[in-house]
């Protein structure tokens, strides 16, 4: 177990290593690869765990360097389409399960991020399938939260397709322009740490104010 905990951090960390090699052993396999795990990781409420950010980043640079089959006018709506078909997955499960998932405790899904979603969609409404699309974790909750609620489906898609554009195409393209420049592709790790840093902080920030207000009660 801790060995298999070893090789994820690895792979999150040297994902651009570990997708050159993909590539290199599997080519146009690799579009298979890339869009499971991104409808995995927003599709399917138990496994928010896997890479996506630092993997569109990734995606993006390797389709910038020369020789290799994977084109950026391909991989941008192939995602964007693996990231809906995931958004309406996790909402048809949340909408199945229905509000049972408030009284009952799933051994699969975690009560505190399902929480903090619920939280997060208080205070911004339909507008958390935008802004959650770029914070870890609860980009993976907040459709299946959308679904366990009253969202209606036409809304819910709405905001589902702004937020997967907007999300694919800026990590995609961030990746495909900065990603091979010398200082970028050296310090891969530091970027994945400041892509996770960056993506997070809205979460550190508001887990701060709420401290604070509770101080000052």
């Amino acid at each position: 177990m801790v060995e298999l905990l070893k090789n994820f951090i690895d792979i999150i960390l040297h994902i651009d290593i570990h997708l050159q090699k993909w590539v290199t052993e599997y080519h146009n396999l690799t579009y298979l690869f890339l869009f499971i795990i991104i409808f995995m990781e927003t599709g399917l409420v138990v496994t928010p765990f896997l890479p996506g950010d630092s993997l569109l980043f990734a995606a993006g640079m390797i389709a910038a360097l020369d020789g290799h089959p994977l084109s950026i006018i391909i991989l941008i709506p192939l995602l964007i389409c693996a990231a809906f078909g995931g958004d309406n997955t996790n909402y048809s499960i949340g909408k199945l399960l229905g509000q049972t998932v408030y009284e009952k405790n799933y051994r699969l899904i975690r009560r505190e991020y399902l929480d903090k979603t619920h939280a997060f969609y208080e205070k911004h409404g339909g507008k958390t399938l935008i802004i959650a699309r770029f914070m870890p974790i609860i980009r993976t909750f907040a459709p299946f939260v959308a679904g366990v609620g009253t969202m209606r489906y036409f809304r819910f898609i709405s905001f589902s397709i702004v937020g997967n554009v907007l999300w694919v195409v800026s990590f995609s393209l961030a990746g495909y322009f900065f990603g091979n420049i010398p200082l970028v592709k050296n310090n891969f790790t530091i970027v994945i740490f400041g892509i996770i840093f960056i993506s997070i902080l809205p979460m550190i920030i508001a887990m701060i104010k709420k401290t604070m207000a509770k101080k000052a009660v």
